[in-house]
C-alpha cells in the first residue's frame, strides 16, 4: 500500500508546443484519475497544465489548482476544478508542496525547471523526503540529467543524490517509480 494520495504536476503553460507534449500531459491526467490520485498543479487552463487537469477532471479525477492572482489573465484558470487563488508565487509553491505527497515534472520552461530544482534543493537540504519523477517520451529532460551528473562528478552534490533523480518515459512508470521511492523511504 502506498502513501501517495496526491501528486503535484509541474509543467509548461504554453499552447505553442509539440502536440506530443500535450498528449503526454493528457495521458498523465487520465492515469492519475484512474489510480484515484489527486492532481495538484498551478491552476492554469493552458498548455500542458490545462491538458493534464482537463484529462484528470474528465476522467472523474480530483484536481486542485493553485494560482497567484497576477497570473489569472495569463494562465487562465481552469474553472471546472477546485482552485485556490493566492497572493504570490511563494505562497503558490509552498501550498503546492504542502498539498502533495510526490511530484511529476512534465516538459516545460524556466518556471517548470525552477519549481523542480527548488523541490530537489529542499530534498538535498533534508527538508523533505517526497519523491520526484521527470516524465518525457523524447529525452526532453536528458540535458538536465547530464547536468546533474556533471554536478555530482564535480563533487558539488554527493553521488547518493542520484537516488532522488527518476527519469521515466510513461505516466505509469513515473507513478510506479514514485510509489517505489515512498516504500524505500518509509522503511
Amino acid at each position: 500500500m502506498t502513501n501517495i494520495k496526491s501528486i503535484c504536476v509541474y509543467c509548461g503553460a504554453s499552447d505553442d508546443v509539440q502536440p506530443s507534449y500535450i498528449k503526454l500531459a493528457e495521458e498523465l491526467g487520465r492515469e492519475l484519475a484512474k489510480r484515484d490520485i489527486r492532481m495538484v498543479y498551478g491552476g492554469g487552463g493552458v498548455g500542458l497544465m490545462g491538458a493534464c487537469a482537463r484529462a484528470a477532471h474528465e476522467s472523474a479525477g480530483d484536481v486542485l489548482g493553485i494560482m497567484p492572482r497576477f497570473l489569472l489573465s495569463k494562465e487562465r484558470i481552469y474553472e471546472e476544478v477546485e482552485h485556490r487563488i493566492v497572493d504570490d508565487m511563494h505562497t503558490r509553491k509552498q501550498m503546492m508542496f504542502d498539498e502533495s505527497d510526490a511530484f511529476i515534472v512534465l516538459p516545460g520552461g524556466i518556471g517548470t525547471l525552477e519549481e523542480a530544482v527548488e523541490i530537489l534543493s529542499w530534498a538535498r537540504l533534508g527538508l523533505h523526503a517526497k519523491p520526484m519523477a521527470f516524465l518525457d517520451e523524447d529525452g526532453f529532460w536528458s540535458p538536465f540529467f547530464e547536468l546533474m551528473e556533471h554536478i555530482i562528478d564535480g563533487k558539488f552534490t554527493p553521488a547518493s543524490f542520484r537516488a532522488a533523480l527518476v527519469h521515466s518515459d510513461t505516466p505509469q512508470d513515473a507513478i510506479q517509480a514514485l510509489m517505489d521511492k515512498v516504500i524505500v523511504l518509509g522503511e
